[in-house]
């Protein structure tokens, strides 16, 4: 007789993970693109400033970091002597491999007058090349503190560099990099959206691209998304940003109705597959093995805090 083979162990991976997040004295903190599941365990959901703020102010030992892998490395530049932990090393950023450290290295050198802001979708290299940090919130704050004489060089996103030369009316030089989510909505869809769904509003993240922001009823990061969401009168919502962000979105207005852009008819490409590859199994293993964990030298973190501190000190 051939025994049976033994079934594997069912783990409860929201409990243990609770379990193991106070035996560590560890903080989760969760981007909003997240899955659904991670953002409701985490101990804050949020966008790039303000996990950079929590990251900087937690009294934790343990920072596990929900995000990808640009997010993770803000926190240990934040916190040099925290353990801090990925759930997947392979959660990077589209929008940051744009941007290699040593060829912005040589568009620097190329380009020493100019005042380099970069936005925080970048690796903690470009990070330490660069003079100010900015996220999607904080950008249009921090370039109009810049005098009007001072030549900036934005990097490493064209599309949100296209916005804020509109928004501030600066002339900045641009590096030529884009996000893979943001740039699959398309003006043709949005058109069929709109013309679907008549009564909702269109609000989009500023990494799209221009043709369809001029078309947006409110153009903002993903925490001023969802602040929009709470507070306008609009019932329905085409949302043109990962579909992640609309979780919140459901969980702050459930009478209202949100549309992700493109539609979800077999297309997952208005979701991250980068932040995808977190989930609730990989979570608990990090915390249970103590890794991933962000590591870099000491130099490196030096010199990637200090536009990291000038952009939480302007803004």
């Amino acid at each position: 007789m051939i025994a049976n083979k033994p079934t594997e162990i069912e783990v409860d991976f929201q409990r243990e993970i609770l379990k193991l997040k106070k035996n560590l004295n560890a903080v989760i903190l969760a981007h909003y693109y997240q899955e659904s599941e991670i953002q409701d365990l985490a101990d804050f959901v949020g966008d790039s400033l303000e996990l950079a703020r929590r990251a900087k102010t937690t009294d934790a030992d343990v920072i596990v970091f929900a995000g990808v892998h640009f997010m993770a490395e803000t926190a240990k530049i934040l916190n040099p002597n925290k353990l801090v932990l990925l759930p997947d090393l392979e959660a990077g950023c589209s929008l940051a491999e744009s941007c290699p450290g040593n060829l912005f290295k040589q568009f620097r050198e190329k380009h020493p007058e100019h005042l380099a802001i970069t936005y925080i979708n970048c690796t903690a290299e470009v990070k330490a090349l660069s003079d100010i940090i900015c996220t999607s919130s904080n950008a249009e704050k921090i370039i109009n503190q810049i005098p009007i004489y001072q030549p900036i060089l934005f990097s490493p996103d064209r599309n949100l560099g296209k916005y804020l030369a509109k928004k501030t009316g600066r002339d900045m030089l641009l590096w030529d990099g884009a996000c893979i989510v943001h740039e699959t909505f398309s003006e043709r869809k949005i058109i069929d959206l709109k013309t679907e769904f008549p009564e909702a509003k269109l609000i989009a993240h500023p990494e799209c691209e221009e043709a369809l922001l001029k078309r947006a009823d409110f153009i903002g990061s993903t925490s001023k998304l969802l602040k929009f969401t709470q507070e306008d009168s609009a019932l329905s919502f085409i949302v043109a940003t990962e579909a992640g962000i609309i979780h919140q979105m459901k969980k702050s207005s459930p009478h209202k109705n949100f549309i992700p852009a493109p539609p979800d008819n077999n297309c997952s490409c208005n979701e991250c597959p980068f932040m995808k590859l977190n989930t609730l199994e990989k979570l608990y293993l990090c915390m249970k093995n103590g890794k991933p964990e962000i590591t870099m030298n000491e130099e490196l973190l030096k010199k990637a805090l200090i536009p990291i501190e000038r952009m939480l000190n302007m803004s």
